[in-house]
């Protein structure tokens, strides 16, 4: 028997007609023979309603607690689908996180999951019953109630799949699958039939917000096969899968941009040993994640200048760091930007094919479009360009790179 876990974001659980829809949704997989699980978000606006009232109750509020409040929304939803399902003759029940349990460590409000017992959901389900199981959430030692941080539903999800060894995890979202770019900027962007673990991992990292990035490295961790599905369409999605099932591997896959970034440039930083640790010593000590890094070559072999990005969430605490440490770093002056944003072209194929730099270099040269940051991993390219250029670069590099939809 074929075991399938289904997951429901908030868009799909939106409201009461939304949550009847998704019963039918089950039903369909339960009617194929197939035993189900489903784990479900809180309905769309209820997490952010709960974290509003958690931050108006107390700035500096117990996270423990916190995490107590902001669970309960899936708690609503589980509930909701479960009675759906039992209008439409379909045995289920609810589950919790500590029911189940999903145990995970202690950090509270962005907990990881370490371990979940299966054995009272396999029995549920081998009885013919569809286990509704709230997302988000798990117990932390102590008893405690825990989260995963937003879009931990998707990692309750795959997290579940891989304990379950389920042959198919099915992301059901308000889109009907990846696309080679924002469709929403670039009509001629094609959903995509497949698409690698890395190329999606690259992409969630770089900007798309179809899936959350902690799920497709546990889905390529534990070789989960994924599809990305609309809730409102009964067309095939996308399938996240291993490389070896592909065929016919693209140069480039997709193309991703990121607006949550801010540049800052150390201008007369001393070219010595040490300095480079020094800057990024004091950042990381706050936790500051550094993205893009760019050195110029230094003339005199004397002084040069350190041009790096940061989220814009971590740009005003950055500033201030560098001015507190202005005389153990050693420089002439802060540049500071925040109209950047970062466009990625993501691809296994460029393993194998040569002139995939060159390709990017000039179609934004063509538009009159200034690379001021470059960065690169085996399957991505990635440059930080002025934020007013986005739309044009994405449409110009998804031409330059034959990927636009001829249908369209």
């Amino acid at each position: 028997m074929t075991c399938i876990v289904q997951k429901f974001g908030g868009t799909s659980v939106a409201d009461v007609e939304h949550i009847k829809n998704v019963a039918r949704r089950v039903k369909e997989e339960v009617d194929r023979g197939n035993q189900v699980a489903v784990i479900v978000s809180a309905m769309t606006g209820v997490t952010n309603e709960l974290v509003k009232y958690c931050r108006e109750m107390s700035h500096f509020h117990d996270a423990r607690e916190y995490d107590v409040v902001v669970s309960t929304g899936e708690q609503v939803t589980i509930g909701l689908l479960t009675m759906a399902l039992h209008d439409i003759e379909i045995s289920a029940r609810s589950w919790t996180g500590w029911q189940i349990p999903i145990m995970t460590d202690g950090a509270h409000s962005k907990a990881r999951i370490e371990n979940i017992n299966i054995k009272k959901l396999k029995k549920c389900m081998a009885d013919g019953q569809v286990a509704v199981i709230a997302g988000f959430q798990g117990l932390a030692p102590n008893n405690r109630i825990a989260t995963l941080g937003r879009g931990g539903s998707d990692t309750s999800a795959v997290s579940l799949a891989a304990a379950l060894k389920a042959d198919r995890c099915d992301i059901y979202t308000d889109v009907d699958g990846v696309y080679t770019t924002d469709p929403s900027i670039v009509p001629t962007a094609r959903k995509l039939d497949k698409i690698t673990y890395e190329e999606m991992l690259e992409m969630a990292s770089l900007g798309a917000k179809v899936l959350q990035t902690r799920s497709v490295e546990m889905a390529m961790k534990h070789n989960v096969r994924l599809q990305v599905r609309s809730s409102f369409s009964n067309e095939s999605g996308t399938f996240v899968c291993s490389e070896e099932e592909i065929m016919e591997k693209e140069v480039i896959s997709g193309i991703a941009y990121s607006r949550d970034e801010a540049k800052l440039t150390l201008v007369g930083v001393k070219d010595s040993p040490g300095v480079s640790a020094t800057i990024f010593g004091l950042l990381a000590d706050e936790n500051i994640n550094v993205d893009m890094i760019v050195q110029d070559v230094s003339e005199n072999g004397e002084i040069t200048n350190m041009t790096f990005t940061v989220t814009k969430a971590d740009f005003g605490r950055t500033i201030n760091i560098l001015k507190d440490n202005h005389d153990k770093i050693g420089y002439i002056n802060l540049i500071t930007d925040e109209n950047v944003v970062k466009v990625s072209v993501v691809g296994v194929g460029m393993r194998s094919h040569c002139g995939v730099a060159l390709t990017m270099f000039q179609a934004l040269a063509e538009k009159g479009i200034n690379i001021q940051v470059i960065s690169t991993s085996e399957i991505k390219i990635s440059v930080l360009i002025s934020e007013e250029y986005t739309e044009l670069a994405l449409r110009a590099l998804h031409t330059a790179y034959n990927m636009d939809d001829k249908k369209t």
